[in-house]
């Protein structure tokens, strides 16, 4: 594993234990992943991250966003009905509302129900790709970036969990989450100027 995820995974890590939220990590075996390479050609800091920090029960919690990640073993259960088909397991082209077939579905937004997604066909060199999320319930699927690398999603998850350090934890109102997303901004630019621009945290 390349230092940029270690740190980023660690970050998190260490922004729910500050926070004292509960989290449960695991560690998803090679097997499992060469398995899940092959179905949804995840790409290699991504399963990294599945082999070191498996999400069996992660949900960052800010005033504007809650972020659960799906774990390992349900990854291919939450393809369906987005990304897979009962033949191959794969759509071949994109689905009639818009859904590509390279977006695999890595978590939701629990306040809104929001996918968020890798794009593996936009992979770069260094094993990694962006991670967006789409309005759900809509007529058609209009990916926004979240992130400029799944390494920097992580990163900014745990950004979002340091900076909610402080709010109240079961009564966000409006005014938490203007304040919140203003506070982000500035911290979001310091790791991924592109995420910021795009606007979804903030």
């Amino acid at each position: 594993m390349d230092s940029d995820l270690a740190e980023s995974i660690q970050a998190l890590k260490d922004s729910f234990e500050r926070r004292g939220v509960p989290v449960s990590f695991g560690a998803t075996e090679n097997t499992r992943l060469g398995e899940l390479k092959e179905l949804l050609s995840l790409p290699r800091r991504y399963r990294e991250f599945l082999a070191a920090a498996d999400p069996v029960d992660v949900e960052t919690r800010t005033p504007s966003e809650r972020v659960r990640l799906i774990p390992a073993e349900r990854l291919v259960d939450e393809q369906v009905g987005f990304a897979l088909n009962e033949s191959r397991g794969r759509l071949t082209q994109k689905s009639a509302a818009g859904w590509m077939p390279s977006w695999v579905i890595i978590g939701h937004s629990s306040l809104l129900g929001d996918p968020y997604f890798l794009d593996v066909a936009a992979a770069d060199a260094e094993g990694d790709c962006p991670v967006y999320t789409a309005m759900s319930g809509t007529d058609n699927w209009k990916p926004r970036l979240c992130a400029s690398s799944f390494a920097m999603f992580v990163r900014i998850l745990a950004v979002g969990m340091a900076v909610a350090e402080g709010f109240a934890e079961d009564s966000f109102d409006m005014d938490d989450e203007e304040v919140f997303r203003e506070a982000l901004g500035p911290k979001i630019r310091e790791h991924d100027p592109a995420a910021l621009k795009a606007g979804h945290w903030t």
